[in-house]
């Protein structure tokens, strides 16, 4: 236990943990600091005092001292010690790309939070290699950690050494145990229900085509509803995964997870003088602001990213866990 001083506070330090001594105890102070045990300019323990009540060397604690001072939340005094120099935190938004709908999460978390978290935005871009160096070189620098994972199986390894109450996964749940937080959306029975929603819609086509372009991350179990769709409700249908082989026709409706697909069959109505919503249809993936406005619309499957990036902000300005899904919804439009 660490010694009283201005106010009474413990941590304790757990040697059989997962999570380093050095993280451990940068913890134990942010949480003082969070439930008001300990406040601006109140002294802090000094090294040899916490080695000698922990059992740690001087390196362990000066790590961690290093990395509170750096993060702004506290500082010291020639002779005199450390003090807690105010509340200012930082936080790790690690996402996959930078995509319109992911500026709505960006913006929606940033401006959920209190004015004393400051956000590092990183981008993995799918890239284990660069995933595992981004997470190793933050280790021990952030308050909390708010991350977009992806399917690689390295990937539960490489998180390992943060802390699981630190620790949020959003967007998609595909490496979450038991005692991870997590806010995510659901691609595959949420998705199933949308489409039960449409089926009108659809049934105005003689073929609903899904394009699920082989260059794409979007998670698969997304095709396999749409196969149980087309199944349960006698809907003719087929999968394209190769870009070069989508041609739109007449009286097919069609489903992307890609905004670059999109794009194509806006180009392609161009040329061929056909009209969404009429001559073909379009259902596309993940609403953005300005999907609203094109071609009269574009009819969207869609989770609430404004929501997401609020409740992921209200993780990290909360000592509370958190295991949510945010709901996907259907808006029609007359693309389809």
């Amino acid at each position: 236990m660490l010694e009283n001083f201005s106010k009474e506070f413990s941590i304790y330090i757990n040697h059989e943990s997962d999570v380093p001594k050095y993280q451990q105890l940068v913890n134990g102070i942010n949480n003082a600091i969070a439930k008001k045990i300990l406040e601006k300019g109140d002294s802090l323990p000094s090294v040899n005092s916490i080695c000698k009540n922990n059992q740690l060397s001087r390196d362990t604690v000066f790590k961690a001292y290093s990395i509170l001072k750096e993060q702004h939340v506290i500082d010291s005094v020639p002779n005199k010690g450390y003090y807690v120099a105010g509340e200012t935190r930082k936080v790790l938004l690690f996402l996959d790309t930078f995509k319109a709908y992911k500026e709505v999460l960006y913006h929606s978390f940033v401006n959920n939070l209190p004015s004393n978290i400051i956000t590092d935005v990183q981008f993995h871009h799918y890239n284990i290699d660069n995933f595992k160096t981004i997470i190793n070189n933050s280790v021990g620098k952030y308050y909390k950690y708010v991350i977009m994972n992806f399917d690689n199986k390295e990937i539960p390894a490489a998180l390992a050494g943060i802390d699981k109450d630190k620790l949020l996964l959003i967007d998609w749940n595909i490496h979450s145990k038991a005692k991870h937080n997590y806010v995510c959306q659901d691609f595959g029975a949420a998705f199933y229900n949308c489409l039960v929603e449409a089926l009108y819609a659809f049934k105005k086509y003689e073929e609903v085509i899904f394009i699920y372009p082989n260059y794409t991350n979007h998670p698969k179990e997304t095709v396999d509803f749409f196969k149980k769709f087309c199944a349960d409700h006698q809907v003719k249908y087929k999968i394209i995964v190769n870009p070069s082989d989508f041609n739109i026709q007449t009286g097919k409706a069609y489903i992307s997870v890609s905004d670059r697909i999109l794009g194509n069959f806006l180009e392609q109505c161009r040329e061929k003088n056909m009209e969404p919503g009429k001559d073909v249809g379009f259902l596309s993936y993940n609403e953005t602001p300005m999907k609203k406005f094109i071609y009269k619309g574009i009819s969207v499957v869609s989770t609430d990213f404004k929501e997401l990036g609020t409740k992921a902000a209200l993780f990290v300005s909360r000592e509370e866990p958190v295991q949510s899904y945010v709901a996907t919804n259907l808006i029609l439009r007359e693309s389809l």
